[in-house]
This record gives structure tokens, C-alpha cells and sequence, in this order.
């Protein structure tokens, strides 16, 4: 028998949830060390962060810098910039990743499985042909093939230089 640790998943359980557990996208940016945060691109009113706990190798996050709930929420000149930042997700990881597919969506509310549903954010998951195997059908385990920190260099290397960027 074969033993896989996923040491990175107890994290995820045991962080604090519910309304009074902050908001990390909303502090993420503030840190200041991208590299550090997984962030990979920042505009003028969004930014492209790696999922921390992600559903597949290379699942970014698109977030706008303003908390919102919900896309009525954002102004005119954020939903241009928030879905202009999906575009540039998609584009990233098809140059770096060279996927099969894509998964992209929104959870809104705590119903729709919305992990932190006081800030609107898109999730941009690239999908291979043939990368679903019985591992989250009877395991509740996913295989990631790289680390954070490896995924972020190498998605970093397409991201333009951009002078709102946070060097680390």
C-alpha cells in the first residue's frame, strides 16, 4: 500500500470559518511579499493569486482589491478590470500549463460552497484531459504534482513586469 500526505490539507481544516474569521484577500495584498502571498499579477483594481488550497495543479484566483460580496457589487470600472484579469488568468496558464480545459466560476454564498463569501472572487482551474481519477471519487484526496512555491516561479516567469507589482 502506498501512503500519500497531503501535509498541507490541515491547514485548510483547520483554518477559522464563519463571518468573524477575516478576510485574507482582503489582507493578502497588504502583505507586501508576492511570492510569499502566491500572488502573480496585480492591476488597478484586481489581482491573480494562486489558490492555497487549490482543486487542481495551477488553480489561480482572480480578486478584486475592494471587498464586494457579489458581481452587482462592483463598480463598472472593477467588472471591467475583474473580467479582463480572468482573461489574463486563462491566457497565463495556458502559456505556462498547456491545458486541455479550463473550469471557470464563481461560488456565491455560503450555499454555493463560497469559502469566504464576504469577497467576490473567480476561480480559474486548468483541466487535462484525463486528470480526474478515482483519488477525489474515493480517496477525498487530490494529487497536486507540484508545490505552491514551484507552481508560482513558473507561472511568474509569463506574468508581465508591471510597476504595481511587489517584488520578493
Amino acid at each position: 500500500m502506498q501512503h500519500l500526505h497531503a501535509y498541507w490539507r490541515m491547514e485548510y481544516i483547520e483554518a477559522p470559518k464563519g463571518p468573524d474569521s477575516g478576510n485574507p484577500f482582503r489582507d493578502m495584498p497588504l502583505v507586501g511579499d508576492d511570492r510569499a502571498t502566491g500572488i502573480l499579477h496585480r492591476s488597478t483594481l484586481c489581482y491573480v493569486v494562486l489558490n492555497r488550497f487549490p482543486y487542481n495543479a495551477g488553480h489561480l484566483l482572480v480578486v478584486p482589491f475592494r471587498e464586494v460580496a457579489d458581481l452587482p457589487q462592483l463598480t463598472a470600472d472593477e467588472r471591467r478590470d475583474f473580467f479582463d484579469q480572468i482573461v489574463f488568468a486563462e491566457q497565463l496558464l495556458r502559456q505556462a500549463l498547456r491545458p486541455d480545459g479550463f473550469n471557470i466560476g464563481f461560488n456565491l454564498g455560503p450555499a454555493a460552497g463560497a469559502g469566504i463569501p464576504k469577497h467576490l472572487h473567480a476561480h480559474i482551474v486548468p483541466r487535462w484531459s484525463g486528470d480526474t481519477n478515482f483519488m477525489p471519487v474515493l480517496g477525498e484526496t487530490r494529487v497536486l504534482p507540484q508545490s505552491l512555491q514551484a507552481m508560482w516561479a513558473r507561472l511568474k516567469q509569463f506574468c508581465p513586469s508591471a510597476g504595481a507589482e511587489t517584488a520578493s
